[in-house]
């Protein structure tokens, strides 16, 4: 594999826009700045003395997450994945006063619609619009999870037609490609080279006229900065490649050994996954980021193995924290 040279930024800050989970108790923690209760809006509430409450974030199971990078002066905002419902992730962008209008560059992770969904929301938010949406060439494939003895489900698929009907310019690329002057990965494709992330199995792709195994999930890709004077800052939207696969292939990709944090959803939830949980904790001990940010589907079990096993590591994702890195501010 042939290395890429990876510009560094001055800053970096991701804030999750959608999450499975959120808790307005968290306090704020090394890089995690977790929003004041005193600072969300307030909504309509007639059964409260003095008619109005808080107008609290929204989690829901999908993710979304809005990058914000500082490089040589100037700021430059990435959205990753939109979430599931179609005005959650808009909604709570609402609600931390952060603006869809600023938004430079759309990357969605992989096909599965929550990640996708939040689109609809985002496109009606701002209207006609030539905003572009970098996918990998597998991302349009219709789906399915056929589980013995439950009724087949398919997935709802994404529109090209309805994504540039409204002005979006979707890109497609299977390789690695940059964003920002090469200050921004994507990683494209990425490799499958551990012994135990063996994908999901229950997943099949309707492919020439016929359904078929589709457990790789090609199109699963992930967003890599590194900070100046640090490591790499690695966003993963489902992980379906594997988590470890992730950050191997990030590493021989960039030819830089140094995690400094590795965020977003990891797939390691239910009796399909729990198995690798172990292997993977033992990946991350050789791996050694220096923040550990288990989100979306990662799973009770194994965010609560990573918080024990990791505890100076481990910070716990929730909607409307922002995780900053490098001079922010």
């Amino acid at each position: 594999m042939q290395q890429i040279q990876l510009e560094p930024v001055d800053a970096l800050s991701i804030t999750i826009l959608m999450d499975n989970s959120t808790d307005v108790l968290l306090m704020s923690d090394g890089p995690a700045r977790r929003p004041l209760r005193r600072d969300q809006p307030t909504a309509r509430v007639s059964t409260l003395d003095g008619g109005e409450g808080p107008d609290v974030f929204k989690a829901e199971h999908g993710f979304s997450a809005l990058v914000t990078v500082t490089k040589a002066g100037a700021t430059h905002r990435i959205l990753f994945d939109t979430g599931v419902t179609q005005n959650g992730m808009v909604d709570n962008m609402r609600r931390l006063q952060l603006s869809p209008a600023e938004i430079e560059t759309i990357v969605l992770s992989h096909g599965h619609f929550d990640h996708t969904s939040g689109m609809d929301g985002l496109a009606r938010e701002l209207g006609p619009t030539n905003l572009p949406v970098l996918i990998h060439p597998e991302f349009w494939s219709r789906r399915r999870i056929v589980l013995p003895g439950v009724e087949t489900y398919e997935l709802p698929t994404t529109s090209r037609g309805a994504l540039e009907g409204v002005g979006f310019q979707v890109v497609e690329e299977r390789q690695p490609s940059f964003l920002l002057d090469g200050a921004l990965l994507v990683t494209g494709e990425i490799d499958r080279t551990t012994e135990f992330e063996q994908g999901f199995s229950v997943h099949e792709a309707h492919r020439g006229g016929a359904w078929e195994p589709d457990p790789l999930i090609l199109d699963d890709q992930a967003l890599v900065a590194r900070i100046e004077g640090g490591g790499l800052i690695v966003l993963t939207g489902c992980g379906h490649a594997g988590i470890v696969n992730t950050l191997r292939h990030v590493r021989r990709l960039t030819g830089e050994t140094d995690l400094h944090a590795v965020i977003g959803g990891f797939h390691l939830t239910g009796p399909m996954f729990e198995p690798i949980i172990e292997p993977t904790c033992a990946a991350f001990a050789e791996l050694d980021p220096d923040y550990l940010v288990p989100a979306h589907c990662t799973g009770w079990r194994a965010t609560h193995r990573l918080a024990a096993m990791f505890p100076d590591a481990f910070l716990q994702s929730s909607v409307g924290t922002t995780f900053e890195f490098g001079a922010v501010g």
